[in-house]
């Protein structure tokens, strides 16, 4: 990681794109230890990244060197591993990923999916529960700083739902008072259900 930090930057191509800056695809071959080749990680533990939005991979990359996101599992690598890297660096990282076309989702469990179809498309009650098509799109695709949840681990949905009810994560004022409206069987049913997509 000290070679990304030292390393002398090319220039970024016409089309504005920093994905293929060398200290970003030296990077990119470090991300794929955990996250996998192109970003298409199938670990529950490891979030996809193929496909993410820019905004959204920028932002929680600099949650990530600034230490605003606290989860555990975080503090013990992506701490480290983020606090070398530059606003380029994580730019380019963000365009690299949102170009990687996402590995199709996985069904397992067809009632809890159609249960969580219900709350993504619907919401709960009068506004209890806002319809997560709203940010995340029809598709479970992202838009803008909303992330693309579609094809996610469902255990690494339903950890990140838990932990928006906690101090943990710092930032996504809108997602802590949904999550704090959700059960856990209802972010269990959530999590099924972008996962299937």
């Amino acid at each position: 990681m000290l070679s990304l930090a030292s390393a002398a930057w090319a220039q970024a191509p016409a089309n504005g794109s920093k994905a293929e800056l060398p200290a970003v695809q030296r990077a990119v071959h470090v991300c794929a230890s955990c996250h996998g080749d192109f970003g298409r990680s199938t670990h529950k533990a490891y979030p996809a990244l193929a496909g993410q939005t820019r905004d959204y991979m920028i932002r929680q990359m600099k949650d990530f060197r600034d230490q605003a996101r606290a989860e555990t599992d975080i503090q013990a690598y992506m701490w480290g591993i983020s606090a070398l890297l530059t606003d380029e660096q994580i730019e380019g990282l963000a365009d690299y990923y949102a170009a990687q076309t996402p590995l199709p989702g996985k069904s397992r469990n067809a009632k809890l999916e159609a249960e969580g179809k219900l709350i993504f498309e619907q919401g709960i009650g009068d506004h209890t529960v806002r319809a997560c098509t709203s940010c995340h799109g029809g598709n479970a695709q992202g838009e803008g700083a909303a992330p693309r949840l579609a094809g996610l681990h469902a255990d690494y949905v339903f950890r990140q739902l838990q932990a928006f009810k906690t101090p943990l994560r710092r930032h996504g004022n809108v997602m802590k008072s949904e999550a704090l409206a959700l059960s856990d069987a209802q972010m269990k049913a959530l999590a099924a259900y972008v996962m299937s997509k």
